[in-house]
This record gives structure tokens, sequence and C-alpha cells, in this order.
């Protein structure tokens, strides 16, 4: 039976994407169809993201799609545009698609860790990534990237950051005379910092940029949420009791201020034993679950307690980035595709949720701008 350009794309009109529920052509995802002589069809798919974990799924029901309306072969060449938040009229980074804050409650619960792989993750299936260490008191990014240096400018305006693996860097740390110094700072200079490494750095055209939250509900969270439309935030936790009472406030803020969460991380979550490979549970199990309960938001992962993400930590390099065949890289990568959907999700979805008013009224999803 014959194929017609036509025919071709009514076909492609009845497959749907996994997670958006939405035909492809609806989304504008099928490009440059063209059917040959011997219906040969020939298209481009563009995903929603580099990262999107739907690829193969997507392309065998477009191929099986096409062959069912007659397609003696179905050649898909693949292209990403990633799906971009609201902006607001005077949002400091226009160009910025996707800005999501790693956060938590807690401290030591791994978020600058999980950050700086999930980062890499992104930046390694080929997204435009930067990341900010917003955490003023206890920089980690440049230990964790290995990178000390000044940041400059070019024009006297913008400061540029810092790269490393392709990834555009800012962190208070660039900036201290001595790695070992404390930031000793009220609140009022922690806010004028925090939004200079926000809207003064030539962060250029990024489809992601990730923020690595301090601890805490304070200054810095409601600094960002004032000022920045971000996309969503990850809330990274441990499994122990102790780790999701503050948890829980961290998800409890961001519901007052409106940020969407986007999903939960357990970090620790178990430890395979050298040689047995028997799993154990050192912190307890379930609590990344009651956390991504409470926060209406599903579970991107529970990644393994693995001593080579401390040592390539520590030396400077995300494990996603020194061993990315290694389980644990895989497992971050899983959640960065994960992620990457979700963030798809919340851009091009129904637009059911949370509406972020920074008009200045009064209510718990109300703030005033900060200027």
């Amino acid at each position: 039976m014959p194929i017609t350009e036509a025919q071709a794309l009514e076909a492609l009109s009845r497959v749907h994407d996994p997670e958006l529920h939405r035909p492809l052509t609806e989304l504008g995802m099928i490009k440059d169809l063209t059917v040959a002589p011997d219906f040969a069809v020939a298209l481009e798919v563009e995903l929603t993201s580099p990262a999107c974990p739907l690829k193969e799924r997507i392309g065998g029901d477009v191929e099986a799609a096409l062959r069912a309306a007659g397609a003696t072969s179905v050649a898909i060449r693949w292209s990403a545009r990633v799906a971009a938040r609201q902006l607001a009229e005077d949002d400091p980074l226009p160009e910025v698609k996707n800005i999501i804050l790693v956060m938590s409650g807690k401290g030591g619960v791994g978020k600058s860790t999980v950050a700086a792989n999930l980062t890499m993750a992104l930046a390694r299936s080929g997204c435009r990534v930067g990341l900010l260490d917003a955490d003023i008191y206890g920089p980690s990014v440049p230990t964790m990237f290995g990178i000390m240096g000044r940041p400059s400018s070019t024009d006297g305006k913008l400061i540029e950051p810092l790269e490393r693996f392709g990834v555009k860097l800012m962190s208070i740390g660039f900036l201290l005379e001595d790695e070992k110094s404390a930031v000793v700072w009220r609140g009022p200079m922690l806010h004028g910092a925090l939004l200079q490494l926000v809207k003064d750095v030539h962060w250029g055209a990024l489809d992601y940029l990730i923020l690595d939250m301090p601890p805490g509900t304070g200054d810095v969270a409601l600094t960002l949420s004032q000022r920045v439309r971000a996309t969503g935030a990850v809330i990274v936790t441990t499994p122990q009791e102790v780790a999701l009472q503050d948890v829980y406030k961290s998800v409890s803020m961001c519901k007052k201020v409106g940020i969407p969460v986007l999903g939960v991380v357990e970090n620790e979550s178990y430890f395979l034993c050298d040689g047995c490979d028997k799993r154990h549970e050192i912190f307890g199990s379930g609590g990344g679950q009651k956390i991504a309960d409470y926060a209406e938001a599903p579970l991107l992962g529970q990644l393994p307690l693995d001593p080579s993400v401390r040592a390539w930590g520590d030396g400077g390099t995300p494990v996603v980035q020194a061993a990315p065949g290694s389980a644990i890289a895989r497992a971050f990568v899983a959640v960065a595709e994960k992620l990457a959907d979700r963030v798809s999700v919340q851009n091009l979805g129904s637009g059911q949720g949370l509406v972020i008013d920074r008009s200045g009224g009064s209510g718990p999803l109300h703030l005033p701008i900060a200027r």
C-alpha cells in the first residue's frame, strides 16, 4: 500500500509523547518529513531535551506507525530543543531556559555531590549547562570540579564564569583570597552577593542552570524565590528519619513560595558489600519515598553509598565524568534523564499546578519582588 506525506503525517498524529500524552505533531516534534518514490520515509524527530530518556520508545512508536501506514523503511534523524520555563518580564537570566534548584533542608546529605554529578550528566548528554554554587558560607564547587582561579570581565560589566568539562561554573570560592577563609556576612551582604552571582555573571545561552543551594530555608532560598523564576527544585535527602524532619521543611518552603518540586533524590540509599553484593541499608529505608509523597512529586532515584563518589569528588572530577561506565555514574545519569523529562513535562504539560505570583499580594503563595 503506497504512502504519501499527508498519510505519513496523519499516522504520526496518532503517536503520542509517552509523558506529555500529546501527539508528536501537535508538539512540533516532527520535522522535514519526506517520502521517496520507493515509499521510504525520512524525518527528523526533535526531542524536548538531549537527555530525554524516552528516545528509544518514541523512535519505536514512530517507526511502527509509519510502517503500518505503508512505509517500506523509516530513517529517523534526531535533534533536540530544550523546553523553556516561562520568563518574567524583568527576568535576570532571559537566555537561560531552565533554572533548577538542588535543595535540602538538611546539611550533610550529599546535596553538592548530587548537584555536581547531575550537572555533568546533563552536559555529557549534549546539553548546555551551568552550575552556580549558591552556598555562600560553604562553597564546594571549586573542590569538586578541581578548579580555582579569579573570574574576569571582558566588558567591565559582566563576570565571565570559569569553565571545566564544558560546564560554566561560578562560586564565591573563586573570589576568596584564601580558600580556607570564612565568609562572615550578615543577611544584606549575603543577599547582594548572591544576586551578583546570578545576574552579573555572563551565563549566556544555557539549557539548564543548576543552583547548588545551602542547607535550610533561610535568606538564600527566599532571595532566589523572589528574584528568579525557577523551573523547579530537586530535593535531596538520605533515608533516615533525622534527615527527613529537616527535608520536610524544605519541601514546605517550596510550596509556600510557589516553587514546583520536580522530584526527590534519595542519596546514600544503600551500600553494596564488596564480594557478596549484599545490599546494606545503613541509614534505613523508605525516607526518599516519604518525602516524595509529601511533595507530591516522583522519586527520581535511589543512589547507593559508593566510595568512588567521594574519592573522585575530592580529586576534583565528578564521578560521572571520571568513570562514566561505572554503576554509580549510570545511576546519576538515570536520575538526570528523569529530571530532564520532568522539566519537559513542567514546561510543556497541561499547565496545571502552582502558578508563581510575584505581584506582591497577600497569602501563602505571594512574595514581594526583590529589586
